[in-house]
């Protein structure tokens, strides 16, 4: 038996409730273990300090994936990014979290609690966390994005 896959979550107060519920819904699911790394609250939070400690914990085991929400995904998304070996993706749509697992190999989901229903946010999740990378055409150009992480 194979051991289950790991997904942390993380979130500022704009992302907080989001956070919660889906938290909520993967434990429900019992797939995936799942790490929170907080907001704990709907109280004012620095987003960089939430996505860099999810990014940290993704970039040290390959195929480890997480989920960072604030109150648009980009800043958070701007500082995952930050962390080598990250490939943080802001989706909208269904669509958008299947390519950016089938073609970019994102490892990190970044969505906005004032942009995206629960609903969507969950499918999204789903989508998500059940692709994978395809290979093939886009690893040369998964490639060349690693050659850039240690440029100036």
């Amino acid at each position: 038996m194979e051991p289950m896959r790991a997904v942390a979550l993380a979130a500022d107060h704009a992302g907080y409730f989001q956070k919660a519920r889906l938290v909520e819904h993967l434990r429900q699911q019992g797939c995936f273990e799942v790490v929170d790394f907080g907001t704990d609250s709907e109280n004012s939070a620095d987003y960089p300090d939430f996505a860099a400690k999810l990014a940290v914990w993704v970039a040290q085991e390959p195929g480890r994936l997480g989920i960072l929400i604030c109150g648009t995904g980009n800043g958070m998304a701007i500082v995952a990014n930050k962390h080598k070996g990250i490939r943080a993706a802001v989706c909208r749509s269904e669509y958008e979290a299947k390519l950016a697992r089938q073609h970019n190999d994102a490892n990190v989901l970044c969505l906005g609690q004032r942009l995206t229903g629960d609903g969507l946010a969950a499918a999204m999740v789903e989508v998500f966390l059940n692709n994978v990378f395809e290979g093939g055409r886009h690893q040369l150009r998964l490639a060349k994005i690693h050659d850039m992480e240690d440029c100036p």
